[in-house]
């Protein structure tokens, strides 16, 4: 069976071809456009694949997606109606693209394979994946372990930020997950755009940029910014954040809090902004941490395997490793959105079909990441013949030679060999050498070929049997993802003036607390200090399945606009978060009016609240797994059924399509917007439950898969 893997239109767009459930071909659209980060379409990406691997269009039996636009654009219209009538200026940038085009993204896929082949664009073979089920396949299938525990974590999918399960031979369940708007990503990307860089490709500029600082803001961000649980789950506080409903990530409030607005770009860095991205670095690290340790605990695996945007936070990586909760970690080395099209084919292949995986090739089923196309020799020369260069060709003894000389007389030596690695990292197939001796190497290298910041690290390149000698690492660490610090013997001693100024520093920085006050070292935090009623990863009631009733505090206008004990969308995962310890606020969950089936009066929540007339009653319908911003109600007078929003009171719906009537004081533009919307929105539902709607569908509810091969899953046609 041979599988096509596409992730496209955010970030990152790229193709994975797999045959039989092993990646052949993969490759990033940048590396053809030559534009960082491409969103485009990973047209040039396919042809590549498909030419690399010597497969025709008509060969391939499956088109995958990496995630599901439908519910994307599902947390888009909720997330602008829980904050309506904030987020306007947001809301009409977003739509008209969404409307006219990211809507009928199937279409569009189609049209774009059409063009490459006529074969490719067949709708009975494509197929879509859950952005984080696509993290997670590709965290798990292509690793060397038979079973792990799974944790992927980034920006957001469609609603998931956080997710984590089990893998166990072909089988791979996620139990549990954290929703938008609560995200680690976003979080540390709200740091990105604050110190003056890109959000989705400057992260790692924060993270080369906090060795440089120290972590003084860290507190604050635990105090103010994150209620961080000792299950490491999770809830932000969105008064300081605007990336809900504003064009940035941040706000005024956030401005105030540290002390003054984002930098922009061309400023010149200060130790200000080395100390923020040192504190968000450091609150990352803690948050990794916790969900780890807890995820060990919860599971009983001693492998576990990483993927989505924060996996490639190496800094983490590394403390994760040496904590010693799990005895190995595998991390997909295309962590982020790339390597969502790796993990749809493998999902198609294993998870959708059942097939079993085969013993790994090598260390993994990722062959080192050179998955790219590669070039002849005749192609090279050819190539540089057409371009004009002046080349020589010389025999391999004579190029390593020379490239030795090179290098130790301090001069930087572009390397150029076999297939083109996939991902983020240049592992020695296009790679750019330099002695790592040199002390003015970094600086030549950033600022005379690399053209970029001065601080940004580079890393070094050690043999693995002599890689513990060197650092405090006794694994490979083959794809660039671990840090690890150097080993003792082999540090250098400073001066006894900067050896004291830093343990001066040392000693100025304060312990972090938890959210009870707790004081506890950094990455201090132990696993067993939750309290008894907070177990690891904490399960939703068994009685509401799929429900998150909490008795605690500190949700945002979301959450609790989408209601305190609504059902997951189509009975998804339970959320993923401890229970609260703050004292009970103005954030708090507004108490469940009584059982499911039981009628209830409308509660007005804000201005914009459409309140029943005095005596009216609804009797409510049992609520349909795909209502959770609206319950379904049935006047008893008329039979009509309308809806009972949490944010807009009652909407009688006239047609799917939109025609409403509205039974509330008043006509407020917004408010008669926000129900055409809601109507639109029961259109797009019912559809994605229609059988004739291809793609995966939404996974149920499961326990982890048994260790036995009689429990295998299978994931039925379903909604894109």
């Amino acid at each position: 069976m041979i599988v096509l893997g596409l992730s496209a239109y955010y970030h990152d767009s790229a193709a994975a071809l797999a045959v039989d459930g092993e990646i052949v071909a993969a490759a990033q659209e940048e590396r053809f456009t030559r534009r960082k980060h491409d969103p485009s379409f990973p047209a040039a990406a396919i042809r590549a694949c498909l030419a690399e691997a010597g497969i025709a269009p008509h060969q391939v039996d499956h088109v995958a997606f990496y995630d599901k636009p439908f519910l994307k654009f599902e947390r888009l219209v909720e997330t602008y109606l829980a904050f309506a009538p904030r987020g306007f200026a947001s809301f009409a940038k977003a739509m008209p693209v969404w409307i006219g085009e990211k809507l009928f993204q199937k279409d569009m896929l189609l049209e774009e394979l059409r063009l490459i082949d006529a074969a490719l664009a067949d709708a009975s073979r494509l197929v879509f994946t859950e952005h984080h089920f696509s993290h997670a396949a590709s965290a798990f299938y292509p690793s060397p372990f038979a079973e792990a525990a799974v944790l992927t974590v980034d920006g957001v999918g469609e609603w998931t930020t956080t997710a984590a399960g089990i893998g166990r031979g072909h089988e791979l369940a996620l139990t549990r997950e954290i929703h938008f708007p609560h995200s680690l990503g976003l979080l540390y990307s709200a740091f990105t755009y604050y110190t003056g860089f890109r959000v989705n490709s400057g992260e790692y500029k924060v993270m080369g940029l906090a060795p440089y600082g120290e972590p003084r803001y860290a507190q604050l961000i635990l105090d103010r910014l994150i209620d961080l649980k000792p299950d490491g789950s999770f809830r932000l506080d969105l008064d300081f954040f605007d990336y809900c409903t504003g064009l940035t990530m941040t706000n005024r409030r956030f401005d105030e809090l540290f002390g003054g607005p984002p930098r922009r770009p061309e400023e010149r860095l200060t130790q200000r902004h080395m100390d923020l991205a040192a504190s968000i670095q450091a609150v990352t690290n803690e948050v990794m941490l916790r969900l780890t340790r807890a995820l060990a605990a919860e599971t009983g695996m001693r492998n576990l395997c990483l993927a989505g945007g924060v996996a490639l936070n190496c800094v983490a990586n590394g403390l994760v490793l040496r904590d010693g909760r799990f005895e190995r970690i595998w991390i997909q080395p295309a962590a982020g959105d790339a390597g969502g099209a790796v993990g749809a084919a493998l999902a198609t292949f294993h998870h959708h079909h059942g097939r079993p995986r085969a013993p790994a090739r090598g260390r993994d089923g990722m062959r080192g990441t050179y998955l790219g196309p590669g070039f002849t020799q005749e192609e090279i020369e050819r190539r540089l013949a057409e371009a004009g260069a002046v080349y020589q060709v010389v025999g391999e003894a004579e190029l390593l030679e020379e490239t030795a000389r090179a290098l130790g007389d301090g001069q930087a030596v572009g390397w150029f060999q076999g297939r083109m690695e996939f991902g983020p990292r240049a592992l020695g197939a296009r790679s750019i050498l330099g002695d790592p001796r040199s002390p003015t190497m970094q600086r030549m290298l950033n600022l005379k070929v690399k053209y970029r910041e001065s601080f940004r690290p580079f890393a070094p390149s050690v043999l693995h049997e002599a890689a513990r000698d060197w650092f405090d690492l006794d694994v490979e660490s083959p794809y660039m993802l671990l840090v690890a610090p150097v080993a003792a013997k082999r540090q250098r001693p400073m001066s006894e003036a900067r050896a004291g100024a830093v343990r001066h520093r040392q000693a100025q920085r304060p312990a972090l607390r938890d959210s009870r006050g707790d004081a506890c070292r950094l990455f201090g935090a132990r696993a067993d200090r939750a309290r008894r009623h907070q177990p690891a990863l904490s399960r939703a009631p068994d009685a509401v399945p799929g429900a998150h009733r909490l008795s605690g505090p500190g949700q945002h206008e979301l959450q609790r606009a989408r209601g305190a004990d609504r059902l997951h969308p189509r009975g998804r995962l339970p959320l993923l978060h401890g229970l609260g310890d703050r004292p009970p606020g103005r954030g708090r969950l507004p108490a469940p009016q009584g059982p499911p089936g039981r009628a209830r009066p409308a509660r007005p929540q804000g201005p914009l609240r459409a309140r029943l007339k005095p005596g009216e009653s609804g009797r409510a319908i049992r609520p349909e797994a795909s209502a959770h911003c609206i319950r379904r109600f049935q006047e008893p007078a008329t039979g009509a059924q309308c809806h009972i929003s949490p944010i807009f009171g009652r909407v009688r719906c006239g047609s799917l399509i939109g025609l409403s009537a509205v039974r509330a004081g008043g006509h407020d533009p917004w408010f008669l917007v926000a129900t055409r919307i809601i109507s639109l929105r029961t259109a797009l539902l019912t559809a994605m439950h229609s059988p004739f709607c291809p793609g995966f569908a939404m996974r149920k509810p499961q326990p982890p898969p048994a260790r036995s091969n009689s429990s295998r899953q299978t994931l039925r046609a379903g909604p894109s």
